[in-house]
């Protein structure tokens, strides 16, 4: 089912594994044209606007933009118990995380009276994409609130579409999760208009707009996301799903076929890559791969992501050209299956999470591990970082000199202000310590 991309016998450059390498992605440019007019009208209009472009497309009409809080409490009453706890687990989980991630202030002496503090500011107001199509992501919620939230944010808002299903307010489901998590403000919004409505607000409806969105979706949601950027932070241009895999023949191939379906079934533009030394290994996972796949619900959406551009296997000849070329695809997910699991994942230097070994599952990150599941894609790994605290954090520095501390330091000031021509620069430290002439006494 796989496609075969034989890279054996010759050491490719970057530029080359950068055209070769399979690689599915979007082209956000093809729908900004359609999107941009939405987000216009949202600015101008807001709730109003918001509200026809959801019927239009959702064909449901909420009975209020703010879902109330007894519809929230009734989802949180109504879920699943086994869902529940479940979701308790992962929220503690995570939460542990993200905790762990929320960098200490810290002063640096320059000298006697000379220092510089850096302190870390969360972001105020935060909105927050929760997906409502294909399938219901309770754990998107998790991944996107509890950051937030570690981060110190004042405010949160989840937005998510409406469900004609359940009475024009998002899936319950998501409901329950935010009530678990203590959010009280969730809009039943969803596609390019929720992103609009989180950068703009609208004071009549009272929705405050946010500072920063963060959350995955469709193409149509990253357009506008693109569209607002620079109103508001945005998290990043999420694209597909994707998994690579590192492998030697060490490897057992019944999981590594479960491991790239179970990517798959995200969407039919999913991506799922095995890169492998071992030809052998390679057959295996294919052939296990095709009697596997049609056994779980999403069969159709499995063959069609692993059949497409953007799936593969690829060979190289040994392990070193393995991490070379895992390197060059940057995964948004990387499994390490080798010999010795931990020590190659030491060397990798691009991926958005990298699971270590044959009991460190994606799904396991997915859901439950404790690290976030929101990561970049499409090769953007390179340089970029998955959602974390750090994300909704903003590093401020406070310069606090004395003045025999700036006398010091201050001949250089001068002499840097004079030679890029910007004497005022020179005149503001040289005025603290001497009179200077006006105009009139020139």
């Amino acid at each position: 089912m796989l496609t075969v991309i034989d890279l054996r016998g010759r050491t490719p450059s970057t530029s080359e594994l950068r055209r070769t390498l399979p690689r599915g992605g979007t082209d956000v440019n093809s729908v900004l044209p359609t999107v941009a007019p939405i987000v216009g009208d949202i600015r101008h209009r807001g709730v109003t606007a918001a509200l026809e472009y959801g019927e239009r497309f959702d064909h449901v009409r909420p009975g209020s933009m703010k879902v109330p809080a007894e519809v929230i409490d009734r989802a949180v009453e109504a879920l699943d118990p086994t869902v529940r706890t479940a979701l308790e687990e992962a929220i503690t989980r995570v939460r542990k995380v993200h905790a762990g991630q929320k960098p200490d202030t810290h002063t640096t002496e320059l000298g006697p009276g000379a220092t510089v503090t850096e302190v870390f500011l969360p972001v105020q107001r935060v909105g927050l994409y929760v997906p409502g199509g294909k399938a219901v992501y309770p754990s998107s919620v998790i991944m996107n609130v509890v950051p937030a939230q570690a981060a110190g944010a004042s405010s949160l808002v989840v937005a998510s579409p409406p469900q004609a299903d359940h009475d024009g307010w998002p899936h319950p489901t998501i409901l329950a999760a935010c009530g678990l998590l203590g959010v009280d403000e969730v809009w039943a919004v969803g596609g390019s208009q929720a992103v609009a409505l989180l950068a703009y607000g609208d004071d009549e409806a009272d929705l405050e707009p946010v500072d920063m969105i963060t959350g995955p979706g469709n193409i149509f949601v990253t357009a506008a996301k693109r569209l607002v950027q620079g109103t508001v932070g945005i998290d990043a241009e999420a694209g597909p799903s994707e998994i690579a895999i590192l492998a030697d023949s060490t490897a057992d191939p019944v999981y590594l076929a479960y491991d790239l379906i179970s990517q798959a079934e995200h969407d039919d533009l999913a991506a799922s890559v095995l890169i492998t030394d071992s030809e052998e290994l390679a057959t295996r996972v294919d052939a296990e791969i095709d009697a596997r796949y049609t056994v779980t619900r999403n069969a159709d959406r499995v063959a069609g992501a692993l059949s497409g551009r953007q799936s593969g296997i690829v060979l190289v000849d040994d392990l070193e050209t393995g991490i070379a070329v895992t390197d060059a695809y940057a995964a948004e997910h990387l499994e390490i299956h080798t010999a010795d699991a931990r020590e190659v994942a030491g060397r990798i230097r691009n991926a958005g999470a990298i699971f270590v070994g044959p009991y460190s599952p994606v799904p396991l990150g997915d859901y439950a591990a404790g690290s976030n599941h929101v990561l970049p894609t499409s090769g953007t790994a390179r340089f970029s970082a998955g959602l974390s605290t750090h994300t909704f954090l903003r590093p401020v520095n406070l310069i606090e000199y004395d003045k025999p501390a700036l006398q010091e330091i201050g001949g250089h000031v001068i002499a840097l202000a004079d030679a890029e021509d910007l004497p005022a620069h020179g005149e503001s430290i040289r005025a603290r310590f001497e009179t200077l002439p006006t105009q009139d006494e020139n």
